[in-house]
Formats: C-alpha cells, sequence, structure tokens
C-alpha cells in the first residue's frame, strides 16, 4: 500500500453549508470538476483549484481541503491499452 491524497470537496461543503454548484460559483472552479472531486472519479487537483477554494471559504489551513491517507493507487497501465 501507499500514500494517497484525498481532496475533501463533501465534507467542505457540508460543514460551509453551501451546494456543490455554490462552491463552484465562488471559487470559479468548473462543477464538473468539483463532482469528479466529490465523486472520488478525478484523481488530481491543481494548486489554482485549490487557491481558489480556499480564497472562497476563507481556508488558512490546506488540510482542510486536501488529506494524506493509506491507500491503494491504480497501476499506470490499468484499464489502458497494453
Amino acid at each position: 500500500m501507499g500514500k494517497k491524497v484525498v481532496v475533501k470537496i463533501g465534507e467542505l461543503t457540508k460543514k460551509h453549508n453551501i451546494s456543490l454548484r455554490e462552491l463552484s460559483r465562488i471559487s470559479d472552479v468548473r462543477h464538473a470538476a468539483l463532482s469528479e472531486l466529490a465523486n472520488g472519479k478525478r484523481e488530481s487537483i491543481s494548486f489554482s483549484h485549490i487557491e481558489r477554494i480556499a480564497e472562497a471559504l476563507d481556508i488558512n489551513d490546506i488540510r482542510e481541503i486536501i488529506e494524506l491517507v493509506e491507500g491503494k493507487r491504480k497501476p499506470p497501465n490499468e484499464g489502458g491499452c497494453k
């Protein structure tokens, strides 16, 4: 097993009592990107997205947005062409 970065979009929307669409509007991050992050369908997030979310929600500690957890990463070729 290795480490995995988790983006805590669901926790943020609950904590701040806002919808994903509202977070998208105030952070200027596409709703689709936030939805994919919230549902675990996206494995990466840009620093600019983290910065925009932090600014929109007045967050000063990056650990409120992302977390490093024990987890298994997919092998690079899994699901792809060989």
